[in-house]
């Protein structure tokens, strides 16, 4: 008897229709915050490079709140430590329904998008250490700029060279995108905490806790839950753990799937998903480009300036990171699990691809610059440094992504219309039609 050959795994195997048509959804989303981010970017920058710079120095340093809360910070302070908590409290939903309803719940499927993340932090990380290790202790205190992924800048690049990237990659993007969120924020409360008080800490826990109770109750009144997270953040804050950890700490606190008891027979989408669709419009459409407009404006200082900054060890060590380390990182990771694991691409796609959307992960804006002022304090010389170091390392990566994406454009545009083709007229295309678990709503 001939034995019948196993199909080869697909390294990016296909998930369902709803999740397909959930992740399409969040992408479009990202994409708006993602041109919205580049605009605040683009004004920052002409701004604080313009006759009237002192105005825009003097609006980001302009300080307001409470001294006795400890809450005296500069508007650009507010905008890191505040409104990215907003960002992070939406990267905190979407990773723990990820895990608990989506792509990361599956082992076989969260693998790879795990070890690419990590891969794609660590590489950066290494080259970074690499170009700075004579430069000095103060220097190296930097190591984690150049390890994440902005994601709506990321979409943003694809939306402007109009790519139509298969619904594999997006996925793929995404997760990676997801993971990378969780592991910056480990990064940012492990090695960026300093003079730390527990007892604001254990303070915090209270709130926390009264917060999770109601949401496990699915309490939804904003004028119970606002005041906690808001107690909860300030506690934090005065802990000396950066605040945006408050904002995943209140996210994993909310469920994902509403229980049987209270939504009948059949479990559905929880507290979660009411949660992303209030707040991720607000996160995406005004706390990140606030926090862009405040972070990006650098004044360069001309060529001489500029020539400056791309020399110093720091500038080059984040260049290296995002455009080299990203790359090598997560297609070298990618093309490793394939071959340990025996699995192989979609007969459409090809190790370029992969290449491709690993160099877009190398636009890491939004979280390294806020862990680059962490590290060398906002407006100093080397936070200077690190702002132009981002932004051209990000501007290089977003090149070579853009012209290997859109040579290959035209065979995702053929994919793509398969994905999609619906024969029968039924709503649901034909490649989840053949499997009702894929298929299901």
């Amino acid at each position: 008897m001939t034995a019948v050959p196993r199909p080869p795994t697909p390294l990016f195997p296909p998930g369902s229709w709803p999740e397909a048509t959930r992740i399409a959804a969040l992408l479009r989303r990202e994409t708006v915050g993602g041109a919205l981010l580049l605009a605040a970017a683009v004004v920052a920058l002409v701004w604080a490079n313009s006759p009237w710079a002192q105005a825009y120095i003097g609006l980001r340093d302009f300080t307001v709140g409470p001294s006795a809360l400890h809450l005296d910070l500069t508007l650009g302070e507010w905008a890191g430590d505040g409104l990215l908590a907003i960002f992070f409290f939406v990267a905190g939903l979407e990773l723990k329904r990820e895990f608990v309803a989506g792509d990361l719940r599956d082992p076989r499927r969260a693998t790879l998008p795990i070890v690419a993340a990590v891969a794609g932090m660590a590489v950066p990380a290494a080259l970074f250490v690499v170009v700075n290790l004579g430069a000095g202790p103060e220097a190296l205190q930097g190591w984690a700029i150049p390890t994440a992924t902005d994601i709506a800048f990321a979409l943003a690049v694809l939306a402007v060279i109009s790519t139509h990237l298969p619904t594999a990659l997006r996925t793929f993007l995404l997760t990676l995108a997801v993971v990378d969120d969780l592991l910056a924020i480990t990064i940012i409360a492990i090695f960026y905490t300093h003079e730390l008080q527990p007892e604001y800490l254990a303070a915090a826990l209270l709130p926390l806790g009264l917060f999770a109770v109601l949401v496990q109750r699915r309490v939804r009144s904003w004028w119970l839950l606002l005041p906690l997270g808001a107690f909860t953040w300030a506690l934090v804050h005065a802990s000396g753990v950066h605040a945006t950890v408050a904002g995943v700490l209140l996210a994993f606190t909310v469920p994902v799937i509403r229980s049987r008891a209270a939504g009948g027979p059949e479990a559905g989408p929880g507290l979660a998903e009411h949660f992303e669709n209030r707040i991720r419009p607000l996160s995406a459409g005004f706390a990140v480009p606030v926090f862009a407009f405040f972070a990006a404006g650098v004044s360069v200082g001309g060529w001489s300036g500029l020539t400056a900054s791309l020399t110093d060890t720091v500038a080059l060590g984040i260049i290296t990171g995002l455009v080299a380390g990203k790359t090598i990182g997560i297609f070298g990771a990618t093309y490793l699990v394939a071959r340990f694991t025996r699995a192989s691409l979609d007969d459409d796609l090809r190790w370029v691809d992969i290449f491709g959307l690993a160099a877009l992960a190398g636009i890491g804006f939004t979280v390294s610059l806020l862990i680059g002022d962490l590290a060398y304090g906002a407006g100093s010389d080397l936070d200077n440094h690190v702002k132009v170091g981002v932004l051209t390392g990000s501007f290089v990566a977003a090149t070579i992504a853009a012209v290997i994406l859109r040579a290959r454009n035209r065979t995702y545009r053929r994919i793509q219309e398969a994905e999609e083709a619906d024969t029968d007229n039924d709503g649901t295309p034909d490649r989840y039609d053949t499997d009702p678990e894929r298929s299901a709503p």
